[in-house]
């Protein structure tokens, strides 16, 4: 399988600084909070710049709309944001355009962009904006100073904290936490997830809460769950909960033990109808001034070393410093899990049958 290469540059479609070939891209991403903060930094300057236009849509994630559509010689889409394993395995199956790093804007004191993007940000087929965090997060009015939820095992102990709980209805995320609340130390997660042995103990685990739990699929959903009362707790990404909490004033609480660290990235279909422009509007919005101005939108931190010393204030409350906030701020980054995105390029198909059995039974 052909693994991420983050300083050699591909053999692919070269970025330019020009768009050509459209007035109008589709740029398709996951909704809500995040698609703002995408459109605050991204496509508003962007389409300033060039007089291009941009429609916007929102997916839940997966390969399978890209698949269907380049298989079918029908795309549509011209620029997806997705998660890395899905990156991998995109490049892998012939399904997205190799993408020349080389030509990716370099930081403002001329290191080459290659060496100022963070490690897992660039691959054959996909450059990386955000670092973001699968977390829990629960109600802070509904538990007094005393005995409230600190850690994974937390989350999953419907004794001592009863009430619904609510989980991505996907295995990604739910099998590293439910070892981690099995008392598996967050570095050995996938060695044990690696195992037959290790599978069975982490869906043992989910068993363990099967009855209590409310699904959810789209990123909107978890804040809401937990707003409307239907869950005590849920898993939710970390910058839908900060959204919450700093933009709706929701007395929310993010519990970091155990949070699955990710990144987010553009990819390209094969075939996008508006591919030149699609590379242009890539190339700018991963420029480190947009990476800066997104993380003032949402609480994901930029995928350039020379964005970081940029993030300020949250934009719409200059007194609410971002850092804090980031997955990767020290005191939230104790006992993390980065993603094993080689695992789930290699395993994802094989677990999502399982997962959905499992779900059925």
């Amino acid at each position: 399988m052909k693994r991420a290469i983050l300083l050699a540059a591909s053999s692919g479609i070269a970025l330019t600084g020009t768009a050509y070939a459209a007035d109008t891209i589709t740029v398709v991403s996951w909704g809500g909070a995040y698609t703002k903060s995408q459109v605050e930094a991204y496509h508003k300057p962007w389409m300033s710049k060039t007089g291009n236009k941009i429609v916007s849509e929102d997916y839940n994630g997966g390969l399978a709309e890209v698949k269907a559509q380049v298989e079918a010689g029908n795309v549509t889409w011209d620029i997806v944001d997705v998660e890395l394993s899905d990156a991998i395995r995109g490049c892998d199956e012939g399904l997205l355009e190799e993408i020349d790093h080389s030509a990716l804007p370099a930081a403002p004191d001329g290191t080459p962009a290659t060496e100022d993007f963070i490690g897992l940000a660039l691959h054959d087929c996909a450059v990386a904006n955000i670092v973001w965090s699968t977390i829990y997060a629960y109600d802070g009015s509904k538990y007094n100073a005393f005995d409230r939820p600190r850690s994974m095992i937390d989350f999953f102990d419907t004794k001592k904290f009863p009430g619904k709980r609510g989980l991505r209805k996907s295995p990604k995320a739910n099998l590293e936490m439910a070892l981690v609340a099995d008392g598996v130390a967050a570095a050995d997660v996938y060695d044990v997830l690696s195992t037959s042995e290790g599978v069975d103990r982490a869906f043992a685990k989910l068993d363990s809460i099967k009855d209590d739990v409310v699904w959810w699929e789209a990123g909107a959903q978890p804040p809401q769950l937990l707003a409307d009362g239907e869950v005590k707790m849920t898993t939710a990404y970390n910058g839908r909960i900060f959204n919450a909490m700093a933009s709706e004033g929701k007395p929310f609480e993010i519990v970091w033990d155990g949070q699955v660290f990710d990144v987010d990235l553009w990819v390209i279909p094969k075939g996008a109808p508006n591919k030149q422009a699609a590379l242009d509007f890539l190339a700018f919005s991963t420029d480190t001034q947009r990476l800066a101005d997104q993380a003032a939108w949402i609480s994901y931190g930029p995928a350039r070393k020379s964005s970081a010393p940029l993030v300020g204030s949250y934009n719409s409350d200059p007194n609410l410093a971002m850092g804090p906030h980031m997955p990767t701020a020290p005191a939230n980054f104790m006992n993390a899990i980065a993603n094993g995105f080689e695992f789930w390029a290699d395993n994802q198909d094989e677990l999502n049958e399982r997962f959905n059995a499992w779900l059925a039974s």
